[in-house]
């Protein structure tokens, strides 16, 4: 089977055989963390580490400087509808006047349907906001998973990896990865630091916004094999 799958993918891309089996341990490890949240087995350390980025004695305040919330507003505005919405928009864009359509139509999908997804787990589960310190930001929707961690993810990721395939050098592959690793890693502490978000709240989001873009990845790549869609920048 591991013989078959690398014919389709291609020989020289060995990795992605082993990135076959990272979206269902990241789905896994979704499920596992959503079923200890509805039963409750997370409460404790959420608590501990939601109040461990407060100051000491008034939860009103978060831990550090003023320029330290001021710039955990910023990170978590890379995680925002509005940033990703440009982000995805230019992506969409370029890759048309590149005339590529069915590669920007790939980028369409995966984002559009890491939305739908986010917003489908939401109302599923519908877990209130944290409620032991006042809101640094605006927020409208349900808790878990946190959708700025999810689509952050889904984003930088998918993004990140479409680029990372045309680069040659595996410095310049691992460079482009680790700043939108770095990138949705940010947005998601920045929820936490906020008091908008549980700490699981953002892991999930993150496992299963990984699972997401690992698997529309794999998804392009395989249709990229079959003329389906185009090289994104060859």
């Amino acid at each position: 089977m591991i013989d078959k799958l690398s014919s389709v993918i291609g020989r020289r891309e060995w990795p992605v055989v082993v990135a076959l089996f990272l979206p269902a341990a990241a789905l896994w490890g979704f499920i596992e963390l959503a079923d200890e949240v509805a039963e409750g087995g997370t409460k404790a350390v959420d608590r501990a580490l939601l109040l461990a980025l407060r100051s000491p004695g008034d939860p009103a305040q978060p831990l550090g400087p003023e320029w330290l919330e001021v710039m955990m507003r910023d990170f978590t505005a890379l995680g925002g509808v509005g940033v990703l919405t440009l982000i995805t928009a230019a992506t969409i864009g370029y890759l048309l006047l590149l005339g590529k359509p069915r590669a920007g139509f790939a980028v369409l999908i995966a984002v559009g349907g890491g939305i739908l997804l986010s917003t489908a787990v939401k109302m599923g589960i519908d877990r209130p906001r944290p409620e032991l310190v006042p809101y640094a930001t605006y927020v409208s929707t349900a808790s878990f998973p946190s959708g700025h961690s999810m689509m952050a993810t889904v984003v930088y990721l998918t993004l990140a990896a479409m680029l990372a395939r045309v680069r040659p050098r595996w410095q310049t592959k691992t460079y482009i990865l680790s700043w939108a690793v770095l990138i949705s890693l940010l947005v998601g502490v920045s929820r936490v630091y906020l008091g908008v978000h549980w700490p699981t709240d953002v892991l999930a989001g993150w496992t299963v916004g990984s699972a997401w873009a690992l698997t529309c990845w794999l998804v392009t790549l395989w249709l990229q094999r079959r003329n389906g869609v185009e090289s994104e920048l060859g």
